[in-house]
């Protein structure tokens, strides 16, 4: 698997995510299936309540899968093998999606693939904090989207 790095956003806060989500959107080649990638609290729930358009706190965590029009979110913290990407029966969840986000999905990349459709491009958008301000809780992260050539 390689990457091609497509488009970097510095020092985004939440209040930014709105604009790099309409930017992302603008970018990808759809139907896309987007892994989200950071570490625990890096914001990638936060990001893809922005990019769903969702108003109030949602995190398939415990779901897994989230579906809201044409765009599918799913966790994959807590999947840890091809028999269980398998039994989530993907492809019925993905029909007539433009957008599948995918948090902890890199490690299963090659799990999930199978199972999307052909034309689905890939893509990996890293999030990363990079400035902490303890007093105002406002962190900055980097966020850096990649495509994937198999």
């Amino acid at each position: 698997m390689r990457y091609k790095e497509i488009r970097a956003w510095k020092k985004v806060f939440e209040k930014d995510l709105t604009y790099v989500s309409y930017e992302l959107k603008e970018i990808v080649k759809t139907p896309a299936f987007i892994m989200l990638e950071g570490e625990m609290g890096a914001g990638k729930t936060t990001f893809s309540k922005v990019f769903l358009g969702e108003e109030e706190t949602m995190s398939p965590t415990y779901n897994i899968l989230y579906e809201k029009e044409d765009m599918l979110h799913a966790d994959f913290y807590r999947i840890e093998s091809r028999e269980e990407v398998i039994q989530l029966e993907l492809g019925l969840y993905l029909e007539g999606k433009n957008f599948f986000l995918a948090e902890w999905s890199k490690k299963l990349f090659h799990q999930i693939d199978p199972e999307l459709e052909e034309q689905f491009s890939s893509y990996l958008l890293e999030i990363e904090v990079t400035d902490s301000n303890q007093e105002s809780h406002k962190d900055a992260r980097n966020f850096i989207l990649y495509s994937i050539k198999k």
